[in-house]
């Protein structure tokens, strides 16, 4: 059986997370969390420990640029993903530079996402 990726949600829209754990919801994934600010975000971050990550960028507390960062320092090989409505392509870069494995802008289709998802994850 194949092992389950532990993946945390983060985005200011419930929506938007509900959306992302349904469409993820055929992957081997159990949802540790979902956060709709940067400082929940860390928190839940710190204490669950995720693989993986779906991570918004303009968030209340802190943005998630900030968080990303932060992210970085405690788990390093942390698969994030990204997701979205800033279509300013610096901002995409920056977040991959610090350490993001892929970037999708809102909105987005479900193909769209489990594409991009399995891609980041390595699954055909």
């Amino acid at each position: 059986m194949q092992e389950k990726f532990k993946i945390l949600i983060i985005d200011d829209s419930v929506t938007i997370r509900q959306a992302i754990e349904k469409n993820l919801s055929n992957f081997p994934l159990e949802v540790v969390g979902m956060a709709g600010d940067g400082k929940t975000a860390l928190e839940l971050f710190r204490n669950t420990q995720p693989d993986v990550v779906t991570l918004d960028i303009t968030m209340p507390e802190l943005d998630g640029i900030t968080v990303l960062e932060e992210m970085m320092k405690i788990k390093k090989d942390v698969k994030v993903m990204v997701i979205t409505a800033l279509k300013d392509k610096a901002t995409g870069l920056r977040a991959i530079q610090i350490g993001a494995k892929s970037y999708l802008v809102k909105p987005f289709t479900s193909e769209k996402l489990k594409a991009a998802f399995s891609r980041m994850m390595g699954i055909n």
